[in-house]
């Protein structure tokens, strides 16, 4: 069975259903390549996916270890290139909640943030600049 069923809506808009559990999104081309700019663009997605199979590997080593990093946020910036017209770097700027963490925690973040399957994924051309933010 499919993971995902997309379907073209005309206006350079698609809606994917996720078959599963029957979530759905819509995508919308940028303003910048002819569309409306309504909705998540394709590469758009891309840059979502990555912030949040960050987070959710970085939750998961927390877990496993004995910690919470419960309300971290992700600011996530996709930087486009042309010729041909694809992303050249993603920006994550991770911000995670005042939990006094220790150093061997901080440590274990920042590993798992370089394990996450889409990561892994990305073409290595792909820049991937990272910073984490720990509040005091």
């Amino acid at each position: 069975m499919a993971t995902i069923q997309t379907t073209y809506l005309g206006g350079l808009r698609t809606e994917a259903v996720h078959t599963q559990s029957g979530s759905s999104l819509i995508t919308d081309a940028p303003l910048d390549n002819h569309g409306r700019g309504e909705a998540f663009s394709p590469t758009d997605l891309l840059a979502a996916s990555y912030g949040s199979c960050v987070l959710t590997i970085m939750g998961l080593a927390a877990q496993t270890h004995g910690f919470t990093i419960n309300g971290a946020q992700v600011k996530t910036t996709k930087i486009m290139g042309t010729s041909p017209r694809r992303v050249v770097e993603l920006i994550a700027e991770f911000i995670l909640p005042s939990n006094a963490y220790t150093s061997k925690e901080r440590k274990i973040i920042e590993l798992a943030a370089k394990e996450c399957p889409v990561y892994n994924s990305l073409h290595p051309d792909i820049k991937k600049t990272i910073t984490f933010t720990y509040p005091e």
